[in-house]
């Protein structure tokens, strides 16, 4: 039976917010291996753990985990929203 592999973001906050893997561990009551474990996508959290994260980061959880990968930045498949067109009166 294959694994559910759950994709995330989690490195990408970490290094956009100067945060060290042992400090968010620290915050979130875990072993600073466990966030390696997880950025690596070895290990799948929790919904408490998940919950957790997406707390200490202020995002929604959906921003930090999928069950698809998260397109890469700056690729066509994330481009911004397209812009409405105008309306007719």
């Amino acid at each position: 039976m294959p694994t559910e592999v759950i994709y995330n973001r989690i490195a990408m906050l970490r290094a956009e917010r100067g945060i060290s893997r042992r400090e968010l561990a620290e915050a979130l009551g875990v072993h600073y291996q466990t966030v390696g474990y997880l950025e690596r996508g070895e290990y799948s959290p929790s919904l408490h753990l998940a919950l957790r994260i997406s707390a200490y980061f202020e995002v929604a959880v959906e921003i930090i985990f999928s069950t698809a990968p998260f397109p890469r930045l700056g690729s066509a498949t994330s481009a911004e929203p397209q812009a409405m067109p105008p309306r007719s009166s």
